[in-house]
């Protein structure tokens, strides 16, 4: 690290944080740049007491930017995980928590010209292969951090930042509904198999004999409810083109009732034979865009907005995952994401 310090910017990214960087401000050199980093963050060290690391994954991330090599994007973003406690920087995953981040860093770093109140940008994914838009808030001209907008797990409110993935649908099972139909009757349950992202199966509360409101510990502890819904999965899971899934974490089962919150409509997830807490993002975005199938189960429970934008709150046992579908005329998804939140914490340099 040079005495004169590397230039770098700290932000949260939805429920993350950490250091934003332009790759010219880094070592062309993997190893020195690795090395540089893990001494940015304080790692190895369990309480990362010698740098900017928050002693915890979710804190101890790295954004690298750059100017985008294809023409069809803005930018390139590669996505680095420095360990805490142990000396190793991995670019074996993609986050897309610091993603929200790095549309509007582009923009204060100049990459990026802001194009109006609100300024789009694409975003090639190196650890993934895939491409994202951002929608940055830019009123007179420049970012802005403040809002209504609220995510779980992030106290307060900033400016919402929709981000929309590029052909999701058919991620695991090639194609959005891999048997078809928009319903199917399985185990004399109707259903509905989709993937826009993540494989799950939608089904109605009330057709599993419960209420959908219950607490994860308690649809836990029915072991009745668990083992009709092993029967569905497996049965489901060679109709959506994933074979044997006995030992597979997909598809998701997804029980869905009305919603309690003024969201869209509210779910219970097992993933596969534990209820999850909330629901996995990818897991909310195939559930909304089911809402939008008329045959779906559900359907006609849920509430769906008017427009082409459609921004839709799953609901979930500890909240709601903030849902956007992109759709054309007749309510077809054409992209699907979700919406996080950014906020910049400091902009300088690190020594």
């Amino acid at each position: 690290m040079s005495s004169s310090g590397t230039r770098c910017m700290w932000m949260r990214g939805g429920t993350s944080k950490g250091g934003y960087f332009l790759a010219s401000d880094l070592p062309a050199d993997e190893v020195a740049r690795d090395a540089l980093l893990l001494r940015v963050m304080g790692s190895p060290d369990a309480r990362q007491i010698d740098g900017m690391g928050g002693a915890n994954p979710l804190t101890s991330k790295v954004a690298v930017i750059s100017a985008a090599a294809r023409d069809d994007c803005d930018i390139d973003y590669l996505f680095l995980q420095v360990f805490v406690d142990r000396a190793l920087v991995s670019d074996a995953q993609n986050c897309g928590n610091i993603l929200a981040g790095v549309g509007a860093f582009a923009i204060e770093r100049g990459l990026v010209p802001v194009s109006g109140e609100t300024t789009d940008v694409r975003i090639f994914m190196r650890n993934t292969g895939q491409v994202a838009t951002a929608s940055i808030a830019t009123p007179d001209g420049k970012v802005s951090y403040e809002g209504d907008e609220a995510i779980d797990g992030v106290p307060g409110s900033a400016t919402a930042v929709p981000l929309v993935f590029d052909d999701v649908a058919g991620s695991m099972c090639g194609a959005l509904l891999p048997t078809g139909n928009e319903m199917d009757v399985v185990e004399g349950i109707k259903v509905t198999m989709i993937d826009n992202g993540m494989p799950i199966v939608v089904l109605r509360a009330g057709d599993m004999g419960i209420s959908g409101y219950e607490t994860p510990a308690e649809l836990d502890s029915n072991e009745d409810l668990k083992a009709q819904l092993e029967v569905l999965r497996l049965a489901c899971g060679r109709l959506m083109n994933l074979g044997e899934v006995a030992e597979k974490s997909v598809p998701k089962m997804t029980m869905v009732a009305p919603a309690r919150h003024g969201g869209a409509f509210m779910t219970r997830s097992f993933i596969p034979h534990r209820c999850h807490d909330t629901i996995g993002v990818f897991a909310a975005v195939s559930a909304a865009t089911a809402a939008l199938l008329p045959a779906s189960p559900v359907a006609r429970l849920a509430t769906v907005p008017q427009g082409a934008r459609k921004v839709m709150a799953v609901e979930h046992p500890n909240g709601a995952t903030g849902c956007v579908l992109e759709c054309d005329g007749d309510d077809r998804v054409l992209k699907a994401g979700m919406m996080r939140t950014t906020r910049k914490l400091f902009d300088g340099m690190i020594f």
